[in-house]
């Protein structure tokens, strides 16, 4: 029995140490706040409950498994898991709105060729059978397995792109904007597939053409609700590693990893303790915890590394609304940018956009408001990443109070009038009991998912470590942000402590 640190109880982490265990291992999680669930936080207020990060769940098989190798509970024994259907609404800045089915190739074609125009439907249907084949390319070694030490097999975009002949020359779309101009055919297409990208804080302009791997696998597994907010699957998970237990230590801050004899032999917390342990599991920045210079040893040489620059966060703004939302109302509704083109130029050149995209999020859920009378509304946009004091760079201080309520009037206007569910311009606001807004200065940055792509560019470092001992775990290690990818990471790095440096991913 091996003794395990966890540094952080995000949902990466928790499920690293909920499956180690499981495997006989003495697991202890360190956090230095006073909760768990990492990105999935919860806001209460008045009766109203506002998740604060993610509010919705794709690839819930990620956590199936989970709870499926960890107890005898499945994970819908444990919470209430409900598809959403509609998938998502959508409210183009010409005016076209169109409600695409959860998981249904033939309904997502049918009602695009419906709003769109003939044709529309047929396109975007080819253009998800070549994400398909994307996924079955690049779904083991991406995902499902370590990063490879010949991590270079994941240079080459798996993306089948059409072959076009301009000019006397043959070309085919690397990017995501790309692919959108020279495939889809549509810019209502072009601008649906970039706000896929977007909201994993990916660049259009700039993200592989591989990220259709996003639409596709959303689309065929399905979107999900949580019943009471997606926190209730932190506090599942959390249980869970409670039952197998492991132990937390809240309010425990990780400031440096112990390495001793060429290997991590530990951690050091603020108040000096020091803890021995066999492996440390890093669900935080672990260059950040090691000595000057010992963080070389985390990379290999010829690593590839996503650009250095701050990642985008999430603006959130969260309504206490009174009156009911009302009959038909879609949970997910997204009114797009009339120039998805210069937000993204905003977001990925630290400014602010002057016609963001906001999702907008109107659950059913009487768990979510204090009564029948009142609904829970949540609209976020992707932004520029947190720039404050003494951050390198330039880009927003999402601390200033006049920049958070400009941008925060800004989505509540956009939506207000381009969404008729809300009644008009005028009626949100009469409805308006409160707002609380968050921003990257709370809530973080939010990392992208790791991509096959050119030269290996979109990749994360990997679970393992050129120190024995050390892991990684969460959204800055391979497979990347989002949440059922941090759900892999915790699979992958328990696979490599429990069964070795051959462990190849679950088969």
């Amino acid at each position: 029995m091996a003794r395990i640190a966890v540094i952080g109880a995000g949902m990466g982490a928790m499920a690293a140490a909920a499956r180690l265990a499981v495997a006989g291992h003495r697991v202890t999680v360190y956090e230095r706040s006073e909760t768990y669930g990492g990105a999935l936080g919860v806001l209460e207020r008045d009766g109203f409950v506002f998740d604060t990060g993610p509010g919705l769940l794709h690839l819930p098989a990620v956590w199936r498994d989970l709870f499926l190798k960890t107890g005898k509970e499945p994970l819908e024994d444990c919470l209430g898991l409900v598809p959403v259907s509609p998938a998502s609404r959508h409210l183009f800045a010409d005016g076209t709105v169109v409600a695409l089915p959860d998981a249904s190739r033939a309904g997502i074609v049918s009602a695009l060729d419906g709003a769109l125009g003939s044709g529309a439907g047929t396109r975007w249907g080819d253009f998800l059978g070549r994400a398909r084949d994307a996924w079955d390319r690049s779904r083991r070694p991406l995902l499902e397995e370590p990063l490879r030490a010949d991590w270079q097999v994941l240079e080459r975009d798996p993306y089948p792109a059409l072959q076009r002949r301009s000019f006397l020359r043959t070309r085919r779309a690397s990017t995501v904007a790309e692919v959108g101009a020279r495939e889809l055919g549509d810019p209502r297409l072009a601008t649906l597939f970039s706000w896929y990208a977007l909201t994993y804080g990916l660049d259009p302009r700039h993200a592989p053409a591989s990220a259709a791997l996003l639409p596709y696998l959303e689309q065929t597994f399905g979107t999900w609700y949580v019943a009471g907010g997606l926190r209730e699957l932190a506090r599942a998970v959390y249980e869970r590693c409670r039952k197998r237990r492991v132990e937390f230590a809240f309010g425990s801050e990780v400031v440096s990893i112990a390495v001793r004899e060429g290997r991590a032999a530990g951690i050091v917390l603020a108040d000096g303790t020091a803890v021995e342990a066999d492996h440390v599991v890093a669900g935080a920045d672990a260059a950040a915890l090691l000595t000057e210079g010992a963080a070389d040893v985390l990379w290999s040489d010829g690593d590839v590394r996503l650009p250095d620059r701050v990642p985008p966060g999430r603006f959130t703004v969260l309504l206490a609304l009174r009156g009911a939302a009302g009959e038909g109302v879609a949970h997910r509704s997204v009114v797009h940018s009339p120039d998805p083109s210069a937000e993204a130029a905003a977001v990925f050149g630290a400014g602010i956009a002057d016609r963001p995209t906001v999702t907008v999020l109107r659950p059913c859920d009487p768990l979510t408001r204090p009564d029948d009378g009142h609904e829970a509304v949540t609209l976020t946009a992707t932004v520029a990443g947190h720039h404050g004091p003494g951050t390198p760079g330039t880009g927003p201080d999402w601390t200033d109070k006049a920049l958070r309520e400009r941008v925060a009037e800004t989505l509540i206007d956009t939506v207000a009038a381009a969404d008729p569910g809300f009644g008009g311009p005028g009626a949100l606001r009469e409805r308006l009991l409160w707002q609380e807004v968050l921003t990257p200065a709370e809530t973080g940055a939010l990392p992208a998912p790791a991509l096959a792509g050119p030269g290996g560019r979109w990749l994360h470092p990997a679970n393992s470590t050129r120190l024995p001992g050390l892991y990684l775990v969460g959204g800055r290690a391979h497979p990347g942000g989002g949440l059922a990818h941090e759900g892999m990471s915790g699979a992958l790095v328990a696979g490599l402590i429990v069964e070795g440096a051959g462990f190849r991913g679950s088969q």
